[in-house]
C-alpha cells in the first residue's frame, strides 16, 4: 500500500532540494537558461518529436549531472573542511561529469537546431 503522507513529504524534500540548487547553486541558473533558450528555438523551429526527446533527454541528463555533482560537493564538504588533494580530485572529476554532460548537449543542440537555422537564414536571404 502507498504511503500517501510519506509520499507527500518525499515530494516536498525533492522540491527543497530542487530549490536551494537552483537559488544558490550559479551553474544551475546558467544550465536553465541555456534549457529555456533551447526550448524557445525548438518551438520556434517546430522541433520533430524525435529531435524534442533528444533535446529533452539532454537538458535533463545536464540537470541531473548538476545536481549529482552539488550534493557529492556538499557531502565532501561535511567530511573534511582542510584542503585535501583527494577530495579535490574527487570534485574535480565530479565537475568534470558534468563537463561532459554539457558537451554532449551542446552537440545534441548543434546537430538538431544549426541546420534548421541555417535553412531559414538561406530561405531569407
Amino acid at each position: 500500500m502507498i504511503d500517501i503522507p510519506r509520499l507527500k513529504q518525499s515530494f516536498r524534500h525533492a522540491f527543497r532540494g530542487l530549490r536551494h540548487a537552483f537559488f544558490y547553486h550559479q551553474n544551475l541558473r546558467i544550465h536553465a537558461f541555456l534549457a529555456a533558450l533551447a526550448i524557445i528555438l525548438g518551438i520556434a523551429l517546430k522541433l520533430s518529436p524525435l529531435e524534442w526527446t533528444a533535446i529533452l533527454v539532454a537538458i535533463f541528463l545536464v540537470f541531473a549531472a548538476e545536481m549529482i555533482n552539488t550534493a557529492f560537493e556538499e557531502v565532501l564538504n561535511l567530511v573534511k573542511t582542510e584542503h585535501d588533494g583527494r577530495i579535490q580530485i574527487a570534485k574535480d572529476v565530479s565537475a568534470g561529469m558534468v563537463l561532459l554532460v554539457a558537451l554532449f548537449a551542446v552537440i545534441v543542440g548543434t546537430v538538431i537546431l544549426i541546420p534548421k537555422i541555417a535553412r531559414l537564414i538561406l530561405e531569407v536571404d
